[in-house]
Formats: C-alpha cells, sequence, structure tokens
C-alpha cells in the first residue's frame, strides 16, 4: 500500500478534528487549498465526516480520526 498526497491529506484533515468534544467540527472553506478541500469531499464519500466541507466525524471517523491522531503522537513523540 502506498501513501500519495491524497491520503497524506485525508489523514492531515483527520488530526485536525478536536477529539475530546465530538460536537466540535470543522468547516473546510471554498477558498481553501483545493487538496483540502478535495480531502473533505473524499472523506465525506467515505462516510468518515458528515458535509462534503467537513463538518461533524461520523462513528467511523471518529474511530479513523483517533487512529491517525494516534499514530501521529506517536511518530513525533521525542
Amino acid at each position: 500500500m502506498a501513501l500519495t498526497a491524497e491520503l497524506i491529506e485525508e489523514i492531515r484533515l483527520l488530526t485536525h478534528y478536536n477529539l475530546t468534544s465530538i460536537q466540535e467540527g470543522i468547516k473546510v472553506h471554498g477558498s481553501a487549498n483545493p487538496e483540502v478541500v478535495s480531502a473533505a469531499k473524499r472523506l465525506f464519500d467515505k462516510g468518515l465526516v458528515s458535509q462534503d466541507d467537513g463538518g461533524y466525524l461520523t462513528d467511523l471517523g471518529i474511530e479513523a480520526a483517533e487512529h491517525a491522531q494516534s499514530a501521529f503522537r506517536i511518530l513525533t513523540a521525542k
């Protein structure tokens, strides 16, 4: 399995969600970087977020974000 630029952007977007409050979503504005806008749409298409511009994490999205954020913490630990 190869890490594509698209997959990396999706993972990066998942790391921006605040997992301490599942009622806190994010909004990706149309004027954002096109790669971020596309990543949000792909996450929506995969059923990980509630809106194609971000929104709230779904149950599957929460699980994915937890894993992404855990991996980030492990890989950046000193």
